[in-house]
């Protein structure tokens, strides 16, 4: 074995494209994990985050003796297996692609190389392939008429679920909507023959089988605002939920989907509205490069025009259109959590923002995980670890007096209500219900409709 320091330079197997022959390429793989773990030995700025870092740093400060070449493969599965793509590395390291470093590194893009490596040598795990197939649960749960609810608040029958996929059975689970979104924006009246509109919803998965309202408030909110908003058809999870497995397959599968419903409207000068900063970051900063080669041109068409639901409406707040009439207050404050997604696009906090339109009411920021993650905290492995993580966030939210606290993450929300045991709202449904005479319990004094505060 050689003496000679590793090069912080990027090897020959540098390759964060799937496209590309090297992405496969096991040995050039090991040459880009080497370099990449002698860079965070010698930085160490990422040992707050996730269990991959203090895996690392503990490994090397003990048995390896501060040699990465030493670390063999059983050392390299408990680094990557422990990353749950908070992204919150790439945020925070100075050496990323993103910022244009030489070093040219991005942690998480490197595990999902490795995760899609294993994944093509070894296969997916039936259990991982159900987790990471939403539409799929979303659409078993509503042709079981309900039973599947009744059946994930079963004890013994969760221990079974935890036994056969190994999902947590005290981990809360999201509740099955009995209609999906879409069939209401058909019969709404939302999701029509020809592609056009101001903008174009994408739902998610959540909203689709899970939280129907959220997607309805947003709709009440946007059109408020005079935005002709328009909703499509046929849409599919994000591919996020199988990409964390390293299921690249699914993944371009259902993005094609997507951007061929999308692009129509896009092309159009549609904006594409996502109610979930996962979602709206795997289209934006994923699909370009993750997609298959007959699909890249669209994805970058389709990603330039996705915006944060917030974000979106937040750039309408010098136009006369912006509404600010609101009728109820949630109170004159509440915890805003910032989801790690959404810090990874770099928009700002425009929930936040947007809920500061609200006379009285003075959102407080956490920026901390709240360690959901995905289907991460929902496992054996991440339930307990989860908390750990977002014990920060967790606390920020216990701490206030507030009996709610707003984050743009739902499944964030289903991490708060579990563990805080407070109800935690959309920044859309919070300014949704402040519209309404009834939304909140606290009455905002009247004033002249419309125009900017």
């Amino acid at each position: 074995m050689s003496d000679k320091p590793l090069s912080y330079q990027p090897t020959a197997g540098l390759s964060y494209d799937p496209a590309t022959p090297l992405y496969w390429d096991a040995t050039a793989l090991e040459g880009e994990i080497k370099r990449t773990f002698e860079i965070c030995h010698g930085c160490r700025l990422c040992f707050k985050y996730c269990d991959s870092f203090p895996t690392l740093f503990s490994l090397l400060d003990g048995p390896l003796e501060g040699d990465v070449r030493r670390i063999d493969a059983p050392q390299t599965q408990a680094v990557m297996e422990a990353c749950f793509q908070c992204k919150l590395c790439e945020v925070q390291c100075p050496y990323t692609v993103r910022d244009g470093h030489e070093y040219q590194l991005d942690f998480p893009r490197l595990v999902h190389r490795w995760q899609a490596q294993r994944a093509r040598r070894h296969g997916i795990p039936l259990a991982k392939r159900i987790l990471g197939n939403p539409d799929l649960a979303g659409r078993m749960a509503r042709a079981s008429l309900g039973l599947v609810n009744l059946v994930n608040a079963f004890a013994p029958a969760r221990r079974v679920l935890e036994a056969i996929l190994g999902v947590h059975h005290r981990k809360l689970l999201p509740h099955f909507a009995p209609r999906s979104f879409e069939s209401w924006a058909i019969r709404a009246g939302l999701v029509r023959p020809e592609p056009g509109g101001e903008a174009v919803l994408f739902q998610t998965c959540y909203v689709q089988h899970n939280l129907p309202e959220l997607g309805r408030d947003t709709i009440e909110v946007m059109q408020k605002n005079a935005v002709d908003v328009r909703c499509v058809r046929g849409l599919q999870c994000c591919g996020m939920p199988a990409w964390e497995h390293g299921d690249l397959d699914r993944l371009q599968k259902q993005a094609r989907r997507n951007l061929a419903l999308l692009a129509p409207f896009v092309e159009r000068g549609a904006k594409v509205l996502v109610l979930n900063p996962t979602c709206s970051m795997m289209m934006r900063r994923e699909y370009p490069e993750l997609v298959g080669a007959q699909d890249r041109e669209r994805a970058r068409l389709v990603g330039a025009a996705v915006r944060d639901a917030s974000e979106f409406l937040w750039s309408l707040r010098e136009e006369e259109r912006f509404r600010t009439d609101f009728i109820s207050s949630p109170g004159d404050a509440l915890v805003y959590h910032a989801p790690c997604h959404l810090r990874a696009q770099s928009i700002g906090f425009k929930g936040r923002d947007l809920l500061r339109k609200i006379p009285g009411l003075q959102p407080i920021p956490t920026v901390e995980c709240c360690g959901h993650d995905g289907t991460w905290a929902m496992t054996t492995r991440g339930f307990e670890a989860s908390q750990r993580h977002g014990k920060k966030a967790l606390d920020a939210v216990r701490e206030h007096a507030a009996p709610v606290c707003v984050t743009d993450c739902p499944l964030a929300a289903l991490q708060f209500q579990q563990h805080t045991g407070k109800e935690a709202l959309h920044p859309m449904t919070v300014l949704a219900r402040a519209y309404r005479a009834n939304g909140f319990q606290h009455p905002i004094a009247s004033k002249p409709a419309g125009g900017k505060t």
